[in-house]
């Protein structure tokens, strides 16, 4: 089977990037920071973030690239 037990970081850090599409591979950091839970954005803060995503039109909700800032 294709599956693999994500049992701690290093393992789901290795795991995912030994994955590829089309010959790329991901370029993967851990961040340890701890973000507050249940902020919202502004309507004008989220409009900056949906300037950033290109959805596919078959796919919009879940096939978003997100471009850097």
């Amino acid at each position: 089977m294709g599956g693999a037990k994500l049992v701690d970081v290093e393992v789901m850090l290795s795991w995912a990037s030994s994955m590829n599409w089309k010959g790329l591979y991901p370029i993967l950091s851990l961040s340890k920071t701890v973000y507050q839970k249940e902020i919202s954005l502004t309507k004008k803060g989220m409009k900056q973030v949906e300037s950033r995503l290109q959805r596919n039109p078959l796919l919009p909700k879940w096939h978003i690239l997100i471009q850097p800032l």
